[in-house]
Parts: structure tokens; C-alpha cells; sequence
């Protein structure tokens, strides 16, 4: 199990953290060094073995408690939500150490997160639960390409699936149309399935998120920064039939 909150035994320095379920079998001393140095080498941390954990850095302590992970060999991990106390950057760098260690060794993980980028990134199969229901279970782009109902469909992406009355875009069937903003296209004003106006525009890099809104109904779009409006400005967005996604007036999904 690797906790949230990492659980280390703050008087007893980093060596010790990793070995205490070794001790508690009463494993023999050489095997338990070996095991020790073993997992200490996998995570980049021979070098604070012999710190306590209040000297270490967020990200030193989240390898710690992998490492006393490791070191038991198990059937299976549980991890609750180990990266939710690591800033962005560290997030991104301790994620890479749990998909290396899960390939490293082979075993089956049960990742438990609320940021649906960690589940796309790491999991095989996604399983996406609301209020201990599950609503779908699957490989990450399945769940991306075929959302079985809107909460999916908002919950599993780079931003939340726009959902539109279907008149917006010309059809009648179905009660709400979903598409997703990174497959919405600026086209010359006029051109496209769908006229909009820039609410704003944020700035992510090389693309852009604009929040336009076509009547009362907001509509994202992620597009590259070459192409981005202004604010104020008439959009016109286009898309491909392939990319609708229709539900009904529960929310699911009309195959």
C-alpha cells in the first residue's frame, strides 16, 4: 500500500522506513540490505539513506514510500492517491518513476486518482466511478472515443466534452450532441456547421483554449495558437460527423 499522506516513521531515518515490513517477517539482516539497497537503487535515493524523513524533499519521501513498497515483492500495489501533495512539476516527474517501476517490475497496480490525466497516462484499463457507482470501465481510449454516458464524457479528456442542443449543429436525433473542443476547427466566418463568439482566450503554449458561446451555450475550443481570435471576435467552427457524439435525455450514450 503507498498512502496518500506517505505514513513514514518520522524518527527513523530512510533505511529503516524501507525496510520496516522486512523486519516485522524477521527476515534475516543480509537479505533485508540487499532487498533494501535493491529498490533504493530503482528510485534514485541511495544517496539519502541515512536521512530522516523531515529532511527530505516531497518528492524524496514519495520514493521512500514506493521503495518500502518494493521491497515486499507483492501480488499487487494500492496506491491512493500518491502524487496529490507534489507540485505540477514534481507530479509529472514521480508519475514517470511509478509507470518505470510498474514496467520494472511487472506487477499489477491499483491506482487510485481524481486527476483523469494520471489515469489516461497510466492505466491499462480505466475504471471511472461516481458516488461508488461505476459508470464505465475500459482501455483509456475507449473510454476517450466512446464515453457511455455525459459523465464520462466531461470527466475523460483535455477539457470537458461540450454538450449542445443537437438543432445547433443541424441534427434532430438525440437530446444532447457532444463534441470535444481539440476536435471543434476554426473555418473562415460563415463556413462551418456552427457560428460563435469569443467569450476569451487562454493562452497553453502551442495551443490555445477558446471559450466562445453560440447563443447561451458555451463552447470550448482548443486550436493552435497561429489560428486563435480575439475576444469579441465572430468564430465559425466546423467538425466531422465522426466526432459527434449523440446521448439521450438521461445522458446516455445512443449507439
Amino acid at each position: 500500500m503507498v498512502f496518500q499522506d506517505y505514513a513514514l516513521y518520522p524518527h527513523l531515518d530512510v533505511t529503516t522506513n524501507i525496510a520496516f515490513p522486512l523486519l516485522a517477517r524477521k527476515m534475516e539482516k543480509a537479505a533485508i540490505a540487499e532487498k533494501v539497497a535493491g529498490a533504493a537503487q530503482m528510485l534514485d535515493i541511495e544517496d539519502v539513506l541515512d536521512r530522516l524523513p523531515g529532511e527530505l524533499s516531497g518528492g524524496e519521501r514519495r520514493r521512500v514510500s514506493l521503495a518500502r513498497a518494493v521491497v515486499r515483492e507483492p501480488a499487487a500495489f494500492l496506491m491512493d492517491e500518491p502524487l496529490s501533495s507534489l507540485d505540477a512539476g514534481l507530479r509529472l516527474r514521480v508519475l514517470e518513476e511509478i509507470r518505470s517501476l510498474q514496467r520494472a517490475t511487472g506487477t499489477t497496480t491499483l491506482y487510485v486518482t481524481h486527476d483523469q490525466t494520471e489515469a489516461m497516462m497510466l492505466g491499462s484499463r480505466v475504471a471511472v466511478l461516481r458516488s461508488g457507482s461505476l459508470e464505465q470501465i475500459g482501455q483509456p481510449l475507449e473510454l476517450y472515443d466512446h464515453p457511455v454516458n455525459t459523465f464520462v464524457a466531461r470527466f475523460i479528456g483535455r477539457t470537458p466534452m461540450n454538450l449542445l442542443p443537437p438543432k445547433l449543429l443541424g441534427l434532430e436525433k438525440g437530446a444532447q450532441v457532444g463534441v470535444r473542443a481539440e476536435h471543434l476547427r476554426l473555418v473562415p466566418e460563415g463556413g462551418g456547421r456552427l457560428d460563435a463568439t469569443v467569450a476569451a482566450v487562454d493562452h497553453l503554449g502551442a495551443d490555445v483554449l477558446v471559450e466562445s458561446f453560440a447563443g447561451d451555450h458555451q463552447v470550448l475550443v482548443l486550436a493552435p495558437r497561429e489560428v486563435a481570435p480575439t475576444v469579441g471576435e465572430s468564430i465559425s467552427l466546423d467538425l466531422r460527423d465522426t466526432d459527434i457524439h449523440l446521448f439521450d435525455g438521461e445522458g446516455k450514450a445512443l449507439r
